[in-house]
């Protein structure tokens, strides 16, 4: 009696891990494919142009890229080569934000990484173009930040520093840390 109640006791025991090991696999497996549902987007667009306008019936801003990913899930949508044009309330001209690469998110806010550039379209503009590695812009707003190092190309000008914020329907910049400043001699007068 004792030998059968051993081997009992063994077949039950070996049931019991045979029984884990199958149901531990099994979770692995259940959170790899709810990871991957996550990150497969709901739609892709290739050569994307759209127009966004406000509740006025104006242009607010284009955007065109060479490809978007949208993600319901993780509430976001993903460009590639990115091409923004801004059009600020109090201004009839707009302003050009490009990028290798941008994030938009829910609450109207765009993260744009790698060349990103800011260019006015403003003929005599004082403030030509912006160079940096990362630019946060609210749609809303249109108030640009950030806290990387930035290059600021303007008339007879080209500056360095790092920490900004630009409000484009004000114009208003401020930079936050100045490196420094480089004049060149304008030829004209």
């Amino acid at each position: 009696m004792n030998r059968l109640n051993s081997l009992a006791l063994f077949v039950l025991l070996l049931s019991a891990m045979i029984y884990g090991i199958i149901e531990w696999r099994s979770a692995l497996n259940e959170e790899e494919s709810i990871i991957d549902d996550e990150l497969s987007p709901d739609f892709i667009a290739e050569s994307l142009k759209s127009n966004i306008y406000t509740d006025t019936g104006k242009l607010s801003h284009t955007i065109e890229a060479d490809r978007m990913e949208h993600y319901s899930t993780l509430a976001m949508t993903h460009f590639e080569l990115p091409d923004y044009t801004l059009h600020p309330k109090n201004t009839s001209e707009p302003w050009k934000l490009t990028a290798k690469e941008a994030t938009l998110y829910k609450d109207n806010r765009v993260v744009l990484n790698h060349r990103v550039r800011l260019k006015s379209t403003e003929e005599h503009s004082l403030i030509e173009e912006i160079h940096c590695k990362y630019l946060e812009l609210d749609l809303t707003t249109n108030i640009i930040s950030s806290e990387q190092t930035v290059m600021v190309i303007g008339k007879d000008f080209t500056m360095y520093g790092s920490g900004l914020i630009i409000d484009l329907n004000t114009k208003q910049m401020t930079l936050t840390e100045h490196v420094r400043t480089i004049y060149k001699k304008n030829n004209d007068d």
